[in-house]
């Protein structure tokens, strides 16, 4: 089992910037790949950015390239959202999530956090 506990969502203004934590614990040894994926009212939840747990090679959906960047400590068994130029559209609650396999895919993530929130207000 993996467990995960987000934090640092709160209230921005358009233009603004957030960044995200998770602290993760437990059977860390059979995770590939870790992520944040993020759900907004009435709509089904989508990947945000991914990266690998060992050697730190990350993904972006089109959405968040050039604005967000995803990291993690190893050492900490952190995984970081650092997102600037905060849009309207980007107001969802975020997820943190690990999988044991190489995807961007929601379904093919095992083990979530509780999801913290993220309001953007023009």
């Amino acid at each position: 089992q993996v467990q995960l506990v987000e934090s640092g969502g709160g209230l921005v203004q358009v233009g603004g910037s957030l960044r995200l934590s998770c602290a993760a614990s437990g059977r860390l040894d059979s995770v590939l790949t870790m992520g944040w994926f993020r759900q907004a009212p009435g709509q089904e939840r989508e990947f945000v950015a991914t990266i690998n747990w060992r050697f730190g090679r990350a993904s972006y959906a089109n959405s968040a390239r050039g604005r967000f960047t995803i990291s993690r400590d190893n050492a900490k068994n952190t995984l970081d959202l650092q997102m600037d130029s905060l849009k309207p559209e980007d107001t969802a609650v975020y997820y943190c999530a690990a999988t044991g396999a190489a995807s961007t895919v929601p379904q093919h993530y095992n083990f979530w956090g509780q999801g913290t929130q993220v309001t953007v207000s023009s």
